[in-house]
């Protein structure tokens, strides 16, 4: 027999209840949710989300963190509501941002020989680096 798992809370504590158009209706016992089959959407893996909650608090927009990411700026929009994420708010400062290959972040370390107390975050985005600096609003 094979197990379902409850598309809410991913609990395998699931029984049959019936048919819905023609098609097994199941549902949970520990949420009470029920559900006919699977969810086909993307899964996002976790590490995807925590970059894109990570983007967010650095003061990326939603349709940057989208360019970035590959994801929807939507799905990004919702993942933060769900972890019911705020940023500071700060109106002196903006995130700037570059992507940069390993060769080209090792030159842009070696350019600034004192790099210490600069409100620099260097992150990883799939085989890129992206570096997130904060300027001054004139």
């Amino acid at each position: 027999m094979k197990v379902r798992f409850c598309p809410r809370c991913d609990s395998p504590q699931t029984v049959k209840s019936g048919f819905i158009n023609q098609k097994q209706r199941y549902k949970c016992k520990k949420c009470n949710y029920y559900f006919t089959v699977n969810k086909l959407g993307k899964k996002l893996d976790n590490d995807k989300i925590t970059k894109v909650l990570q983007l967010y608090l650095e003061g990326i927009s939603y349709r940057e963190i989208e360019r970035l990411l590959g994801i929807s700026h939507v799905t990004a929009m919702n993942l933060v509501k769900k972890f019911k994420i705020k940023r500071p708010e700060s109106l002196e400062y903006r995130p700037t941002y570059k992507i940069l290959n390993h060769n080209e972040l090792l030159a842009f370390i070696a350019d600034k020989p004192n790099i210490s107390n600069k409100g620099l975050v260097i992150s990883t985005i799939g085989d890129k680096y992206m570096i997130i600096q904060w300027k001054k609003i004139l």
